[in-house]
């Protein structure tokens, strides 16, 4: 038997530094944050803005925002699940979708600060590279830089369709077209024509078809909605075109209004009176002592 060295000794423990919260949560990749939130310092206290894309199983988040010692602030922000108000009712997390919410908080975002009529964008969607030139005689263009978090970043991904909708809605956003669907890494060509029908959906219209003819009930079960909704296949571009003008006409957020309730609820102690309503109180109650005494002396 040799000699083994125990490594997880008292010194080993005493100098054990634990690592960030959200890097043990498995939430936060902090090499690739520090690179999105660390500013020129030359540029002095100028925000950095990040887009952030966020997928869920039923949701897609697209966030701008920046750093700041107490915490992130977010400027704007939009969700696939604000979608059915422009006529999108079902498929809310595919690429078309994330398409739609990127464009979304784009057109938001340059409408709060008030330069969506200098920059519209690309209004003809084409699916080709489209890159925001700042104006010569006005404010620049808004600058921010995709955050994809601990997605994997692979050819096609749905956050790159997010932040294509954000370009294509006047965001300055660093990219190349390496990671858009139709790129093709062996002969190192783009096609165009394969974005653009991702972007309306023509992915998962194909599939209909396709799944409509060999296997009826698979199509029943997986596209119930769509069927319930009477959303055909060729019906999915159109939807799509109409929905992107519709953001455009309106990007803004609107706040529901807070429904009534109509139960009261029950008190178990006084209301808290103002001074004025004190003054009252006291006054009612003077002036009730001092004609009982009065009626007690007149008896």
């Amino acid at each position: 038997q040799g000699f083994v060295k125990v490594v997880k000794n008292k010194q080993y423990f005493k100098r054990y530094q634990v690592k960030f919260r959200r890097r043990r949560e498995g939430k936060t990749d902090y090499y690739a944050r520090k690179r999105l939130t660390f500013q020129d310092k030359n540029k002095y206290n100028t925000p950095k803005y990040r887009l952030i894309v966020r997928l869920s199983n039923k949701d897609i988040t697209v966030q701008i925002a920046y750093a700041r010692i107490e915490g992130d602030r977010v400027v704007c922000a939009a969700y696939s699940h604000e979608l059915p108000k422009y006529g999108i009712k079902v498929g809310l997390t595919n690429y078309a979708a994330a398409y739609c919410t990127g464009l979304l908080v784009a057109r938001r975002v340059l409408n709060k600060l008030g330069l969506d009529s200098l920059y519209a964008g690309c209004t003809e969607v084409t699916g080709e590279e489209f890159n925001v030139e700042p104006v010569d005689d006005g404010p620049g263009a808004f600058r921010c830089f995709l955050d994809v978090g601990l997605a994997r970043t692979t050819t096609g991904a749905r956050v790159f369709g997010a932040m294509k909708g954000a370009v294509d809605g006047g965001l300055n956003i660093p990219h190349s077209v390496k990671r858009f669907p139709g790129y093709s890494a062996e002969t190192k060509s783009f096609n165009a024509d394969v974005h653009r029908a991702h972007i309306f959906g023509q992915h998962v219209a194909d599939y209909m078809r396709t799944l409509e003819e060999e296997d009826e009930e698979s199509f029943k079960r997986q596209f119930s909605r769509y069927i319930k909704l009477g959303i055909r296949a060729d019906d999915l571009e159109d939807i799509y075109k109409k929905a992107h003008q519709a953001i455009r006409n309106d990007p803004t957020h609107k706040v529901a209004a807070k429904k009534a309730s109509g139960v009261t609820k029950k008190r178990w102690n006084a209301k808290k009176l103002t001074n004025e309503q004190r003054k009252t109180k006291i006054a009612a109650h003077k002036a009730a002592y001092v004609a009982k005494l009065q009626s007690e002396t007149e008896a």
